[in-house]
Order: C-alpha cells, then sequence, then structure tokens
C-alpha cells in the first residue's frame, strides 16, 4: 500500500467559511489532490486544525439551521441550533461536517481518525 507518502497539512481556520473549509478538508483526507489518487486505497494526508472557533458561516444559518436527534422514544426528538454547537463544541461540529463529506463507506473511519484539532 502507498501509506509512506502521507503529508501533514496545518489549517488555520480564523475567518474561513465553514462550508468551503469542511469540502477542503473532505478532499485531503480521500487523497484526491495527489495525483496517485485510486478510490479503493486510503492515501489521504493528515490534516492538523487550528482556531476552529473563528469559522464563519455565511447567511442567517446561525439563527435558522437546526440539528435533529431522535432517541428512538416517542416524542423524543431533540433540537440543537447551529448557535448553541458553535459556542460549546465548536470541533466537533467541524468533525461532523467532514463527516458528512466523506463518502460511506469502510475507509471513513481511518479517515476521520487522521483529523485533529489543536487546541
Amino acid at each position: 500500500m502507498k501509506y509512506n507518502n502521507r503529508q501533514h497539512h496545518k489549517i488555520d481556520a480564523t475567518d474561513k467559511v465553514a462550508g468551503r473549509l469542511a469540502s477542503e478538508i473532505a478532499t485531503m483526507l480521500i487523497g484526491k489532490n495527489k495525483e496517485d489518487y485510486e478510490p479503493n486505497v486510503d492515501s489521504g494526508d493528515y490534516v492538523e486544525i487550528e482556531n476552529v472557533a473563528g469559522i464563519k458561516f455565511t447567511g442567517n444559518k446561525l439563527e435558522t439551521k437546526k440539528y435533529f436527534k431522535h432517541t428512538g422514544y416517542i416524542g423524543n426528538l431533540k433540537t440543537t441550533h447551529l448557535k448553541d454547537w458553535l459556542a460549546k463544541t465548536p470541533d466537533k461540529l467541524l468533525k461532523r461536517m467532514v463527516r458528512n463529506m466523506l463518502p460511506d463507506n469502510r475507509l471513513r473511519a481511518d479517515r476521520l481518525k487522521r483529523l485533529t484539532f489543536k487546541k
């Protein structure tokens, strides 16, 4: 396998748009930015993000976007706003955004392990 040519990328997230940053990170984790890309080989890079609390959202997403979680019991639909998530755990929010941009296959978990956050 081609694991020996992995690079380390450090990204400062201050004043970057969240969705564009997440898609850039997902591309690096998959390895699509390399010329020897193969979809069935996990040859992506390591990505370290710093200053996650400084990301920006365009439009009115901070006031209007909601995340839903159902516990499995009747009537237990939990709702949280994007603004609350950003205030409490911005690294988990960005990790969830990147996770949703990665393909849903066996390589997803290993790719997410290479995403780290510097506090």
